[in-house]
């Protein structure tokens, strides 16, 4: 039997579990988080986030993130606020804002006084290969793809791409409440053109400064809400001039704000970030 001591996070209801690997390894094995991802035998959770010690005297943390199929991937937008909160709380460091190590480069986050947490995100990427996707944008920056007739929603899928360090499928539709977000989401996180796969946000425009969103997230489904889902969205949205300003993203799980101020700038999101508990999970010796 192992022992692995853990926090539950959420940030507006995306929820993780923190692993405090900074002193001591914790190696888990694909069935091992599994296994504690498993809302009904486990703990169960969006993504699992490692703290371990940097590679690299850029950072001051490095930090891993495995979503509930065990797969790895580079970037959680709200993870990456309740990271921040975790640290802090736990007294490994006493900065309100440090460079943290991901899979895709340095983000820094930055605990706010009112006890919501900002992360530069980084620059958007909207080169295809950065995702990576194998398709041509037109000259405003869509993508089309054909969709299977089985799906029976017409024949083309439009919709706008970009990279935060993780590959984000933005599809513009009248409703988000009434988005087909299962079908369709799932038809296009494991399509051949994207060969990491992508997640998949379904965005309503309310007005210059607001958005309504449903994000379908690889690996895991839909999720009540996406940090990088919600930066994905504002960026495409301000890129087009669809947007303007500090940009809302009201997602199931509560609100966003996104500040982007342009080409080859970074893009800075603000939100909470809630410990729920501490506990210890004991994974069985044997699992089948």
């Amino acid at each position: 039997m192992k022992t692995v001591p853990f926090t539950k996070m959420h940030g507006l209801g995306n929820d993780f579990v923190i692993i405090n690997a900074f002193n001591s390894p914790v190696l888990l094995s694909e069935k091992e988080i599994l296994y504690m991802s498993h809302r009904n035998c486990g703990i169960g959770f969006d993504q699992l986030l490692v703290v371990e010690p940097p590679s690299t005297a850029e950072a001051q943390f490095k930090y891993r993130i495995f979503n509930a199929d065990s797969s790895e991937v580079e970037q959680c937008g709200n993870g990456a606020r309740c990271f921040a909160r975790y640290v802090f709380d736990q007294g490994l460091t006493k900065d309100r804002s440090f460079p943290v190590e991901t899979a895709r480069g340095i983000i820094t986050p930055y605990l706010e006084e009112n006890g919501l947490v900002t992360v530069d995100m980084g620059v958007p990427n909207f080169d295809p290969a950065s995702l990576p996707l194998n398709s041509t944008a037109d000259s405003k920056g869509t993508y089309t793809l054909p969709l299977d007739a089985d799906l029976d929603m017409g024949s083309l899928l439009s919709f706008e791409a970009v990279s935060m360090g993780n590959p984000h499928a933005v599809i513009s539709v009248p409703s988000a409440d009434l988005a087909p977000v299962e079908q369709l989401g799932s038809w296009l996180e494991t399509h051949p053109a994207f060969p990491n796969r992508v997640n998949v946000e379904f965005v309503e425009t309310v007005n210059q400064n607001t958005l309504k969103m449903r994000v379908f997230e690889r690996g895991t489904g839909e999720t009540l809400a996406c940090g990088t889902g919600a930066c994905a969205s504002a960026a495409v949205g301000l890129k087009s001039g669809r947007l303007q300003g500090t940009v809302s993203i009201h997602m199931r799980g509560g609100t966003l704000q996104v500040r982007w101020d342009g080409s080859g700038t970074p893009l800075f999101m603000t939100g909470p970030a809630v410990t729920v508990f501490h506990g210890e999970c004991l994974i069985p010796s044997l699992l089948d």
